[in-house]
């Protein structure tokens, strides 16, 4: 800090010991000591400070880096995600054009509906007919005593004309 070198030191010294007399020096040299210890610790107050401010601004400035980059990164998904959107509406609007007219049969729609790349959106646009339940699959080693049947078997056309 300062350039003292030890004769000047020494120099200093004799010239307390005359003004402030042998009595009080060591008090005096003890309070010198003290403020110099506060004083040094102020500058490293300072010091510290001034680093946590920087410290704080380079923060302020990576954090606004990263804010830039997360809105690129959210524009270019936004984009991403129109033109799929534009694209889905563009391929929902072919199909549509696609569809018979209401008074068409199904029959008919049917080639047509078949040629477009999504079968799944064309079913679901397209009427269904009624579904015939699957028949059962039998077991041969079980014998069927036709009990599980709701209905009765009709008589054969023979039995009526006897009665």
């Amino acid at each position: 800090m300062f350039d003292f070198g030890f004769s000047e030191l020494i120099v200093i010294g004799v010239v307390l010991l005359v003004v402030v007399g042998p009595e009080r020096l060591p008090k005096v040299a003890r309070t010198a000591g003290h403020l110099l210890g506060r004083v040094q610790r102020y500058v490293s107050d300072v010091k510290s400070d001034i680093q946590r401010e920087m410290q704080l601004e380079e923060l302020k400035k990576l954090q606004e880096q990263v804010r830039q980059q997360a809105q690129e990164v959210e524009s270019s998904v936004r984009s991403g995600v129109a033109s799929v959107e534009s694209e889905t509406g563009r391929t929902v609007g072919e199909l549509r054009s696609m569809l018979p007219a209401a008074g068409q049969p199904a029959a008919q729609a049917e080639p047509s509906a078949a040629g477009t790349s999504s079968p799944g959106a064309a079913s679901a646009s397209t009427p269904s007919l009624p579904q015939e339940p699957p028949p059962r699959a039998s077991d041969d080693s079980q014998l069927d005593l036709g009990l599980g049947e709701a209905a009765p078997q009709p008589a054969p056309p023979g039995d009526k004309a006897k009665a």
